[in-house]
């Protein structure tokens, strides 16, 4: 009786065509491939179709400026054919667009999706969505430990990740820009925030929050003072202290400004009375270090703990004085900011308490209990696992 013969081996011709997709699969996806639907892009889309590219171009932009803004007590008189192009552009792949922090040309990314985004508000500002992409690096968070022995062993958390941030070439240089550009008694403070926001925007991430987040002793007041002092406060806050609404003005009418405060109040802002945060921890602090170098800067009340504030006050606001202390709130009593600080200055002291042969295990610990920090599979090609199949089957 003849036994049926048993399968041939492939041919190593065929593995190697099988290999790159199957070692493909637990690659993550490029970090720039999760960024699809820049504004600018939308731009491009819109333009190309007649219906939306006058509805952008002619009628939107008489309609934005032409209405202004009303008072609480009145309603907005909105001409028929400002409606009709906020309808077509609600249909167009504008409305859905974003930018993204470190992005070229995000001035002009940003005016796109206010001008839009104002559109549909029908003349007033909605700060309840960012404009920023929400993405979340698939890369771990690494940091060379290895300069750690360089350090002099009785100094403070914050001392130490100061002398990092000097150990590293660009950290140093953008580090030492925005320290010239706010010192001495005559500094220019729009100089100084732009390069506070040069330095929080091109500093690798984990330094400049190491530099910002610094743990401290809760009685020293030296390392409070340096961790304190590391947005030069002095020329980067207002000399007299403005009213928190009028900060808020200020803001609103800058386009970056205005984009970081939505930013904020997207990821900051407790959802309801149980304190439940909107997000992560991670794209509160992202979204709170983003303000530093607007007009709406804020920084550490003291010297002896971690209570963060606007640089403003609440007193003559007269009827407005409860939508004040709202905002002004926001930020000194903000359970989820709070949280979010505390937390990454307890991971900070620990970086100089642990055994670091594998300088991103907590990290990616973290990634591993959070699905939505998880690295995503890339899919291989189409055309790759039919070519692989077809070969296999022809081998057989």
């Amino acid at each position: 009786m003849a036994h049926p013969s048993s399968p041939r081996p492939l041919p190593p011709a065929v593995l190697l065509l099988l290999l790159p997709p199957l070692l493909q699969a637990g690659d993550p996806l490029p970090t720039e491939g999760r960024f699809m639907n820049s504004c600018i892009q939308a731009r491009k889309k819109c333009q190309a179709n007649p219906t939306c590219s006058a509805a952008y171009h002619h009628h939107l932009y008489s309609c934005i400026y032409g209405i202004s803004t009303p008072s609480p007590s009145e309603e907005p008189s909105v001409p028929a054919e400002c409606l009709e192009a906020a309808q077509q552009l609600r249909n167009s792949s504008l409305m859905g667009c974003s930018c993204h922090r470190r992005m070229k040309n995000q001035a002009t990314c940003l005016d796109i999706y206010w001008t839009v985004h104002r559109a549909r508000s029908l003349g007033d500002y909605e700060l309840d969505v960012s404009p920023y992409e929400d993405t979340v690096t698939s890369k771990p968070w690494k940091m060379d430990l290895s300069k750690l022995n360089m350090l002099k062993p009785g100094s403070d958390l914050c001392l130490k990740f100061a002398m990092l941030c000097t150990l590293n070439d660009k950290c140093d240089r953008l580090r030492k820009a925005y320290g010239e550009a706010c010192s001495g008694p005559g500094c220019q403070r729009h100089i100084c925030l732009e390069q506070l926001r040069a330095f929080f925007e091109k500093a690798a991430e984990h330094r400049a929050q190491g530099l910002l987040l610094c743990p401290c002793a809760p009685r020293d007041r030296g390392c409070g003072e340096r961790r304190r002092n590391t947005i030069a406060p002095s020329c980067a806050l207002p000399s007299a202290v403005p009213n928190c609404l009028e900060l808020r003005r200020t803001c609103l009418s800058d386009l970056l400004c205005r984009s970081r405060l939505a930013d904020f109040q997207t990821h900051c802002h407790p959802m309801d009375v149980l304190r439940t945060c909107a997000t992560e921890q991670s794209r509160c602090l992202r979204a709170y270090m983003g303000l530093i170098g607007t007009a709406m800067t804020p920084n550490f009340v003291s010297n002896i703990n971690i209570s963060v504030a606007l640089s403003c006050t609440c007193r003559g606001s007269g009827n407005l004085q409860e939508e004040c202390e709202r905002l002004e709130g926001s930020f000194s009593r903000n359970p989820c900011l709070m949280e979010a600080i505390a937390a990454k200055m307890h991971f900070h002291s620990q970086l100089f308490f642990q055994d670091w042969t594998d300088s991103t295990f907590s990290v990616m610990e973290r990634q591993n209990k959070n699905p939505a920090l998880r690295p995503q599979p890339c899919v291989p090609s189409l055309f790759s696992c039919i070519l692989s199949l077809t070969l296999l089957l022809r081998f057989w």
